[in-house]
């Protein structure tokens, strides 16, 4: 049956290619470690975070027979893909945000780590917070991804934390036993940027856990920042591709009063991350935060400017295929004669591939590291 399930499953909507998989050893890994804590378990006691495709949700569901399994993916499209490979499983499992609605009685937690260490903080100081006190948390992944950090941010919120062994590649970390000190919230984080490249001599910078860069100025955006009074001056409405922590959708709603902003990410932490930089800045009214899959909700000719910092990975593989997935609809989601403006590593050329599916496109500046093109919709 596990054979049947995990071979079944596909990484739609994100990239698929052939060396790109929906289901890994840890996903295995950790349902095989968890399988005696999974025995039992009454309908709502089993949460799942970070499940990539839904390996983790549909095995517990088809293997273990839990129901009423609660879930949490920070990626939409790792919660459009758990959706598109349920099929009759989808009512044994619903999504939460990462809240008490998540967490609250929770006995047991499966978890694919997160690359990122304040994520993971952030993640466990809400089972902490919210799940019961007899609570297991079975996290795993790739032993090239994980660090001994990782323990020790587990270490923070659980009284013991110990490793598995190791096997094909994988390995878990078990943690129980909450702490009783971890009640002091330590997300989101706040920051106050003074750049000479924003608008404004201080920007307050609220960041989610999972937001990529944190409460800091990433360099790409630190050059896009630089073009921000040449992009397209009589613009009425724009669209920042990716927001992140939302600098760049502030910094354009700063420099630019008349401007309406949507600010789209698929991850939620950046999407909550984004709202409260702009609440803290005083554009919360004009920019409007939303968790969408690239530009796909998007009304057609709706912007008459789309700026992007676009990721060059997929998970934890390096692949261009994935900043070309979030530009591919843009020529469709501009205006005639809209911009499109993106950053990228110089090395990734994505020069030629703009102006095949947006348009005209010209190099507006480069440095040592990054170039930044602006693509016209003819």
């Amino acid at each position: 049956m596990s054979d049947h399930l995990f071979a079944s499953l596909r990484r739609w909507p994100d990239l698929e290619a052939p060396n790109l998989f929906a289901v890994d050893a840890s996903d295995r890994l950790i349902l095989d470690e968890a399988a005696t804590q999974l025995e039992g378990l009454q309908a709502g006691e089993l949460v799942v975070m970070g499940d990539n495709y839904g390996a983790l949700t549909l095995g517990a569901a088809t293997l273990a027979g839990c129901r009423g399994i609660r879930v949490f993916q920070d990626s939409l499209v790792s919660e459009l893909a758990l959706a598109a490979n349920a099929g009759d499983l989808s009512i044994h499992y619903e999504s939460h945000p990462l809240d008490a609605s998540l967490l609250s009685g929770a006995r047991v937690v499966l978890m694919q780590l997160p690359r990122s260490l304040a994520e993971l903080d952030e993640w466990a100081q809400a089972i902490a917070r919210h799940a019961a006190p007899d609570v297991t948390v079975i996290a795993g992944g790739r032993i090239k991804h994980m660090t001994l950090a990782m323990n020790e941010v587990l270490g923070r919120s659980f009284n013991e934390v110990n490793a598995g062994r190791a096997r094909q590649k994988s390995r878990t970390l078990t943690a129980f036993g909450i702490g009783h000190d971890d009640t002091e919230l330590r997300f989101p984080t706040t920051s106050v940027l003074r750049e000479p490249e924003l608008p404004v001599d201080e920007l307050t910078v609220s960041a989610h856990g999972g937001a990529f860069a944190g409460a800091a100025l990433d360099i790409g955006t630190r050059f896009l920042l630089t073009f921000l009074p040449e992009m397209k001056p009589d613009a009425a409405t724009a669209i920042d591709l990716g927001s992140g922590t939302g600098v760049l959708a502030v910094s354009l709603a700063l420099a630019r009063p008349d401007l309406a902003i949507v600010a789209i990410d698929q991850s939620a932490a950046a999407v909550a991350s984004t709202r409260e930089t702009a609440d803290a800045n005083g554009v919360g009214a004009r920019v409007e935060a939303a968790r969408e899959d690239a530009l796909t909700e998007r009304p057609t000719a709706s912007a008459d400017l789309i700026v992007c910092n676009p990721p060059f990975h997929t998970g934890a593989t390096v692949h261009a295929g994935v900043a070309l997935r979030m530009l591919a609809d843009a020529r469709r989601v501009l205006k005639p004669g809209g911009e499109l403006w993106v950053v990228f590593n110089t090395h990734l050329g994505y020069r030629d591939y703009l102006n095949r599916t947006v348009g005209p496109t010209r190099q507006a500046g480069r440095n040592s590291k990054f170039t930044v093109t602006v693509s016209v919709r003819a």
